[in-house]
């Protein structure tokens, strides 16, 4: 049951929260806009999805930077207390420091939840138009996916390989494509200078089209200039878009990256970091709880200022080790889950020693 004293901090807490998540929003969105505006005026992006964008604008980056906002009015707010006196009141009463905290991480149980809800089942649904927006208007003629040499295993049986694909006019090139017997041998192999989508048919046509077949080591060619034909693929598996896994919940991320693993995708490491950031952004608000808290409810001569100061040092240093474990594990062959993992043992470490020096 809260007592007045969880009840006053969890009030403090929630609302200095939503205040800073005010306050900064915004900015960040007239920070963006202002960037932006340009590439916004000459593309002639329309007005409705300007502003559908800076909606998905919000949930995608203020997901990503809760728990920094959470860290900063913490500090803010905890200053404050400190600053009036009121926590070394508190302590003085008889209150030990790990029952001053309750509230605090209370407070982080029920954002840590909003975190874990937006960034499983929001975020990602945001995530779609916020990044075909950015490719469409910001990012035009870079390449949202990968375009040359693409292998992908359909099943157990069957395996495609293109030399480049266009995914505007929905075209591969130098197609090949593998069908493997019950025990491993190749059974026949297509292959075509390209391979085109046909919308208006939902067919595929094959350009200068041969087929291989073996039976009793004696090889059936068939070739034709052109053929319109069915695969058990979709045109998008030949390449998903680079940002696929972030537009997906947590049960279709599940089954996606189990897809991919099945097919031997060489950058799953990338699909399955998202995956454990999702599940790791929740602890890290418990995590940036305890240090704001040992930090600021210890009264100094610098005041306010200075614990800003280093909330703010510590917060970017947090994101400069995210951004580089992260990078190693797409880049690399980083574990994805040490990825996630390391940069948050160093900063719980890192709050253990802190809270350990503000009990005494």
């Amino acid at each position: 049951m809260l007592t007045i004293l969880d009840k006053y901090i969890l009030k403090r807490y929630l609302v200095t929260f939503l205040g800073m998540l005010l306050l900064f929003v915004p900015i960040g969105i007239m920070a963006n806009l202002a960037e932006k505006i340009g590439k916004i005026i000459d593309n002639e992006a329309p007005l409705s999805e300007v502003i559908v964008f800076y909606g998905n604008f919000t949930l995608v980056i203020g997901n990503l930077l809760l728990p920094i906002f959470l860290f900063l009015s913490i500090i803010f707010f905890t200053s404050k207390l400190a600053s009036n006196t009121e926590i070394v009141a508190i302590l003085s009463s008889g209150v030990s420091y790990g029952r001053f905290l309750r509230p605090y991480l209370i407070g982080a149980t029920l954002v840590a939840l909003l975190i874990f809800m937006m960034g499983m089942f929001i975020v990602p649904y945001a995530s779609i138009g916020y990044n075909e927006f950015e490719y469409k208007y910001f990012k035009k003629g870079r390449q949202d996916r990968v375009t040359s040499n693409i292998f992908n295993q359909l099943n157990e049986d069957d395996y495609i390989y293109v030399s480049s694909f266009d995914p505007n006019r929905k075209i591969g090139y130098n197609f090949t494509y593998e069908h493997f017997d019950s025990i491993k041998k190749l059974d026949y192999k297509i292959s075509a200078t390209n391979i085109r989508w046909i919308e208006k048919d939902s067919t595929y046509r094959l350009t200068n089209y041969v087929k291989r077949k073996l039976r009793n080591d004696v090889e059936v060619m068939q070739t034709k200039r052109r053929l319109d034909t069915l695969f058990t693929f979709k045109i998008e598996d030949l390449t998903p878009v680079s940002y696929v896994a972030e537009t997906k919940n947590l049960f279709e991320l599940n089954e996606f990256i189990d897809d991919q693993k099945s097919k031997g995708a060489s950058n799953i490491n990338a699909y399955i970091l998202v995956k454990y950031k999702r599940w790791a952004l929740p602890i890290t608000a418990f995590v940036l709880t305890i240090i704001a808290v040992a930090v600021s409810s210890v009264k100094r001569r610098g005041g306010m200022g200075l614990n800003l100061a280093f909330g703010i040092g510590v917060a970017f240093i947090y994101i400069f080790f995210d951004k580089v474990f992260g990078t190693l594990a797409e880049q690399s062959g980083f574990s994805p889950l040490l990825a996630v993992v390391v940069p948050n043992l160093i900063f719980g470490a890192f709050a253990v020693y802190m809270l350990m020096r503000a009990k005494r």
